[in-house]
Formats: structure tokens, sequence, C-alpha cells
């Protein structure tokens, strides 16, 4: 499996080269129009790259180093869809926030591994004993596949005053189900003027988060752990954002928002009474808003 990720990932990242070495220097009278043989070979080559990034993901995606645990729940999180709402390709520099158990690092660690780069933002050891625990964990899950991680960065950060690396270094952020958790502690905008700051300009911040009813009060959007996107949109454009798209990859239908322990009775958490199991495994994971967001050139 390892070798079919490395060949995709080639492919990927050989293309890019390619183009490179047939590039003309600009003159300074206007270029011929493009013949039709010319647009054809142009189309043709970027369906060509677009399809070697979506081999590579796919090989990712079914990497053998991955926890089957977390495989099982690739129906409920949509990551080929996700990531290519994104637009994640696999020479980038990519900065997760927070990846908690590495559900998603699984997935972008090895397909950026040999022409991009994968930046795991992780609390700063110490912030708290839960964030230590979680941590542990994670470089416990890294240090067994050195081939899948070996090339990944650690990045920590104060969790009160988060900063994600040089300013303009990133061309994409990536947040998983995470937002709730800074609208409960008030450092929400902190966060996403940081996400602002480490991306180069036209870069993309995509948010995946569980996703209120439109109009639900804030009290009620922390208690319950769902956010309204309404609320998400306000707090990346205030730090300069703009919307470019929004997707309903991560969308449930079936989940209404309104749980007696919040988003947390919904699988993966299963915080309710065994009695009520089959009623939250038949609603699913959680709504979820998909949304992309585009750092302005100037």
């Amino acid at each position: 499996m390892q070798r079919v990720l490395a060949t995709a990932l080639a492919s990927a990242l050989l293309l890019p080269i390619l183009a490179a070495c047939n590039a003309q220097p600009d003159a300074d009278t206007a270029a011929p129009a493009a013949t039709d043989t010319e647009t054809a070979a142009a189309t043709e080559a970027t369906d060509t790259g677009t399809t070697a990034a979506a081999d590579a993901l796919a090989a990712a995606i079914a990497g053998d180093w991955r926890d089957p645990a977390n495989v099982a729940r690739d129906s409920a999180r949509h990551p080929a869809e996700t990531l290519a709402f994104f637009g994640i390709e696999p020479g980038q520099t990519v900065v997760e926030i927070t990846p908690g158990g590495g559900w998603y690092t699984e997935i972008l660690a090895p397909y950026l591994r040999d022409g991009g780069h994968y930046v795991g933002a992780i609390w700063a050891d110490g912030a708290s004993d839960y964030y230590d625990k979680t941590n542990a964990k994670l470089r416990e899950k890294v240090a067994a596949a050195p081939a899948a991680y070996d090339q990944a960065e650690w990045r920590a950060f104060d969790p009160k005053s988060p900063q994600f690396g040089p300013a303009g270094s990133a061309d994409a952020v990536l947040t998983f189900r995470n937002v709730h958790n800074w609208v409960n502690s008030d450092t929400g905008e902190a966060y996403f003027q940081a996400f602002f700051d480490v991306l180069k300009p036209g870069g993309t911040l995509g948010v995946v988060e569980h996703r209120a009813k439109p109009d639900t009060d804030l009290e009620t959007m922390k208690k319950s752990g769902y956010m309204t996107e309404a609320l998400v949109i306000e707090l990346a454009e205030k730090a300069g954002f703009e919307l470019v798209e929004k997707s309903e990859a991560n969308a449930n239908p079936n989940d209404t928002a309104d749980h007696p322990n919040g988003v947390w009775m919904l699988p993966p958490g299963n915080r309710h009474d065994e009695a009520d199991a089959a009623k939250y495994e038949a609603i699913g994971e959680s709504d979820r808003m998909t949304l992309r967001f585009r750092k302005p050139e100037a």
C-alpha cells in the first residue's frame, strides 16, 4: 500500500516539473493565441494533474497504517470529498490545527509527505493534563509508523495566545470540529487571526464544525457544542477572510442538533444511557458545516 501511495504521489509531483520545463520566457510582444491543439493539450495536462492528486489522496485514505476504527468513520467524515473541496494538493504546506488523536493526520501527513509539508499544530506541553495525554497518544501513533509520518512537523502553541508559524508560510490551514472549544474559551477571534497570519496571500482556510440551527443563541451554542454558520463566518471575516464556498459534504439531515447533553451524545462520543444507544447510532455523527475561506491577495 505504501508503494501505491509513493507512486501516486510521485506522479502528482512530477507534473509541475514537466510543465515548468516546457514553459517559455516572457516576450516584449504579445504571445500568439493558443491553437486548438495547444488548448486541448493544456486541458489534458490539467485533468491529468487533478487525477494524479486524486489518486494520491485515495492511496493515503487506503493506507494500511490507518487505525481500523478511524477507517470505519470514513463514511461519516468524507475525507476525499472534504479535502478535495478545500483544494488540498500534494505539493502544499498545510497546517492542521489541534489534530487530537490524529484522524486526519493519518491521511494528510502521508499525502503531503514527499512533495508538500504537513504541520500538526499541537498544544504546548503543560497546558493541561488532557492536552498532554492527547499529545502523548498522538506521538505514540506517529512513532509506530515512520514511513507515513517521518516528514511531519509538530508545532506547539499556547492555547491562550495561539501562533502557528512564520507569517505567510502556509498554503492552507485546516480545522476539524474545533471551533466550539474556542468559542467556549472566548479565544475564537485570536485563533482565526492566527490562521490569517500564517497563511500566504490567497491561502485557504478550511473549517468543518458541528452546525447549529440558524439563530441559535450563544449560550445554547456553548452548551451544545453546535455553532451557527453565521458565527463561524463572522469570526473568519473579522480576521480578514473572504468566504469562498460552502459544501454539504458533511451534512446529516438526521441530526436535529438538539440533544440533552449536546453533540457529545452522538457517535463517536456516545455520552448517553445504554438504553439510548440504538437511537443515537441511527442518527449518526453530527450535522456539520464545511466552509472554505480565502485570505485575500492584498
